[in-house]
């Protein structure tokens, strides 16, 4: 791979989510964990975006108090920032800029259903400035490796049955 030009080049494949009613306590939790910008509130049962969560707005729950009791429905943005994936990187990192954002989302339409396809954020920015070559960012883009979608089924199954299990 030459080095990224544009956002597929970078992206991540893949993109965090939740139901609606996810207490934000957890959400807070997942984003500590795993170190997200952001996540897309999906429809339980349709399984399309209804919205999405940021840094900003966790941080905007946590000034007006105690967040107990709220959940992802209340305190998600319904506008999600979407970009194509055939847009020079300069650009998408302007478009951040612009509207104040730290990610940007990649939506499939597929059936009268929008969903989350990938994402890039701030950090994907930084690790390609900080990248000495492009082997440091072979986890990144479309060409990058991922477990195939039945291994993916199987990953997320062990995970469901580990939680219940708690």
């Amino acid at each position: 791979m030459t080095s990224p030009v544009l956002v597929r080049d970078l992206m991540t494949v893949g993109v965090p989510t939740c139901a609606p009613g996810t207490d934000v306590e957890e959400i807070a939790q997942l984003f500590v964990k795993n170190g997200w910008e952001a996540v897309i509130v999906l429809d339980p049962e349709e399984r399309h975006a209804l919205g999405v969560i940021s840094q900003s707005d966790l941080v905007k729950v946590y000034t007006r108090g105690n967040p107990s009791g709220l959940h992802a429905e209340d305190i998600m943005q319904s506008s999600i920032p979407k970009i194509p994936p055939d847009i020079p990187l300069q650009a998408a990192a302007q478009i951040m800029q612009d509207n104040g954002v730290r990610a940007l989302f990649l939506m499939h339409h597929a059936g009268g259903i929008e969903y989350p396809a990938a994402w890039i954020t701030f950090q994907h920015f930084i690790r390609h400035l900080a990248a000495r070559d492009d082997s440091e960012l072979h986890d990144l883009g479309i060409y990058a490796s991922r477990a195939s979608p039945l291994q993916t089924f199987f990953q997320r199954r062990d995970q469901a049955r580990r939680q219940r299990k708690e």
